[in-house]
């Protein structure tokens, strides 16, 4: 249904991978979203994949262009909206205990204990700084 010869049309691709595929990928993301950015590495291969073959791209157009174009944002991009989502949610909410679980005080510079709100503070990876400035330019160029 999704490769390359498919008659599917781009979008109903994007949306069975956004229902169906992406879920599975990013389950419990908040948790372990602020992993080393390598184990985070090959679910991102599993999604420029399905770009790639979504697209019927050839090898020398970029992930960035192909994320760009598919309105996709790559997964730890997603996965750092999802956390934050997830605590501002969990922060409010009415049970006091959910709202102390969530509470966090940042640690010191040399702690070396990750906890899952570290990921609303880490730097973006090279693939996701790529994929918004081509959606910068493109706001640009619309504008």
């Amino acid at each position: 249904m999704m490769g390359r010869k498919s008659k599917m049309s781009l979008r109903n691709k994007r949306t069975i991978y956004s229902t169906c595929i992406r879920p599975i990928i990013t389950y419990a993301s908040p948790v372990f979203a602020h992993v080393q950015s390598d184990a985070l590495y090959d679910l991102q291969i599993v999604q420029n994949k399905f770009c790639r073959r979504a697209a019927d791209a050839p090898w020398y157009v970029k992930n960035s262009v192909l994320h760009r174009d598919l309105e996709l944002p790559t997964i730890s991009k997603f996965m750092k909206d999802a956390s934050d989502r997830f605590f501002d949610v969990a922060s409010n909410h009415p049970n006091p205990l959910l709202v102390l679980a969530v509470s966090y005080e940042p640690p010191p510079p040399h702690y070396f204990c990750r906890r899952p709100w570290n990921v609303l503070i880490d730097p973006r990876d090279d693939l996701t700084v790529e994929v918004e400035k081509l959606l910068e330019l493109n706001k640009m160029a619309i504008e």
